[in-house]
């Protein structure tokens, strides 16, 4: 048998890659892919004030000098593989963007970044992005569908550590790499691969999450150019399967890659209606709901119980946290914040916040605990005891914004309003939105320009 012959799960992916270039998506699946552009970019220019999006931003730009695409935090242009790391970072740094479940992870941030810089570098248009998207997002829902659980528990952090695959897959669809140079690819982009659950509520999250798309871009570009990988990185003796994961099979679940319906549309993509960690936003839907619903405040609960599924408080690690960013993974924060402001915003993070007396008053009434069972799917049970005895219970299984109750076309415009204002952008996020969702025919680069500084538009600057 011949090298290439044995490289079976690799081959499988490149396949795939190569033929869904010509498989057409409906206008419906483009759209989808075009909320995932624009909810991508409206949580990074949310971010972009952040202090690891400004200090990369220097230390690329002292690094690399100008190039030919959008940094969408200043609007400057720079080489692909340094906007696609600085995007990244900054649509992750607030803990806003988008979710797949069986990921445990976040997909459009490691391929959105990656995938507009390269558009905008090669002339790409809407369409070319949009399916250039979805086959990184099948590559990731399959894979994760077989190892993420785990993975996870581990200690790893999926979104980079799994997403680097399925944003070099993507990647080499836009560039329209054949089967031999996907593979190298992959192989490249495994060469680069790492991200860590330890560094949560720390700027290395964010960080670990736009490399692994910037060195897929790199693994792409350079596998077009001939530089090769081995072609099994993925399942071979000492490849990815073996180290990161614990060995399992991907061939049954890369073999319906291209067959039948598309995981894209059976699983959707779950937006965040809250800037922070995922497993909280079940939890707030409940105690937001309650509050609204009965009209309490804080000095009408006694305690607050919160019951979720198997592992669904792991990434909570900050019980006292002394930051925005740790009070993006801390339950007690974001319940006592519901509870106190009856809402949870970008501004709900901001250091004065996090730090009132009267927040962290409430820590020690809310108790929260695990019971056994699976880890998915998710789902939070919220129990209200008010003063006086009686008791406000409400089960959440599905959060407002995931793929089964989606955010409408104008409430993602809203939140992208929020971003935008946030983030200090004078630019009309309804504009920006109109043009990314009629994005179809135009190129990337001429949607994605509104974005960019008057100089680098060749505008006169005033």
């Amino acid at each position: 048998m011949k090298p290439e012959q044995s490289a079976t799960v690799s081959r499988l992916i490149a396949a795939f890659a190569v033929a869904f270039r010509e498989r057409p998506l409906s206008p419906a699946q483009r759209h989808v892919a075009y909320r995932a552009l624009l909810d991508t970019v409206a949580v990074a220019i949310a971010g972009r004030g952040e202090q690891a999006p400004r200090f990369l931003r220097d230390y690329l730009s002292e690094m690399t000098g100008s190039g030919r695409a959008t940094a969408w935090t200043t609007g400057e242009r720079l080489p692909a593989e340094a906007a696609a790391l600085l995007n990244g970072t900054a649509a992750h740094m607030l803990d806003y963007d988008d979710m797949l479940p069986p990921m445990v992870g976040h997909p459009s941030v490691v391929l959105v970044p990656p995938l507009a810089a390269l558009a905008e570098m090669t002339g790409a248009d809407g369409r070319r992005f949009a399916q250039a998207y979805v086959a990184g997002f099948e590559v990731l829902a399959k894979i994760s569908a077989v190892m993420a659980l785990p993975h996870v528990v581990k200690g790893w952090h999926s979104t980079a550590s799994i997403g680097t695959l399925g944003a070099a897959v993507a990647a080499s669809v836009l560039l329209g790499l054949d089967e031999v140079q996907t593979m190298h690819a992959l192989g490249l982009a495994i060469a680069q691969t790492a991200g860590n659950r330890q560094n949560f509520g720390t700027m290395a999250k964010s960080f670990q999450v736009g490399q692994a798309g910037s060195v897929a871009l790199r693994a792409a570009l350079l596998a077009q150019r001939g530089f090769d990988a081995p072609r099994d990185a993925l399942e071979g003796k000492y490849g990815y399967m073996a180290l990161y994961a614990a060995n399992e099979d991907l061939t049954a679940a890369l073999d319906t890659l291209g067959r039948g319906p598309l995981d894209f549309d059976a699983i959707g993509i779950d937006v965040k209606k809250y800037p922070c960690c995922y497993a909280l936003h079940k939890p707030l839907d409940g105690v937001l709901g309650l509050r609204a619903a009965h009209g309490l405040g804080p000095d009408d609960v006694e305690r607050v119980e919160i019951v979720t599924q198997k592992r669904g408080l792991q990434p909570l690690v900050y019980t006292d946290p002394k930051s925005g960013l740790e009070a993006k993974f801390s339950m007690e924060y974001c319940v006592a914040a519901a509870l106190l402001d009856g809402r949870i915003r970008l501004s709900s993070f901001d250091a004065d916040q996090v730090t009132r007396p009267q927040v962290r008053a409430l820590y020690p009434r809310i108790a929260k605990r695990e019971v056994d069972g699976d880890m998915l799917p998710r789902w939070a049970e919220v129990t209200l005891h008010l003063k006086g005895g009686a008791q406000l219970r409400r089960r959440v299984d599905t959060s407002r914004g995931d793929a089964q109750d989606p955010l409408t076309d104008a409430e993602l415009v809203e939140k992208a309003e929020d971003c935008f204002a946030f983030g200090g952008l004078d630019l009309p996020a309804s504009a920006f939105a109109a043009e990314v969702f009629a994005l179809a025919d135009q190129r990337v680069a001429d949607v994605l320009g509104a974005l960019r500084a008057p100089e680098s538009r060749g505008e006169v600057v005033r």
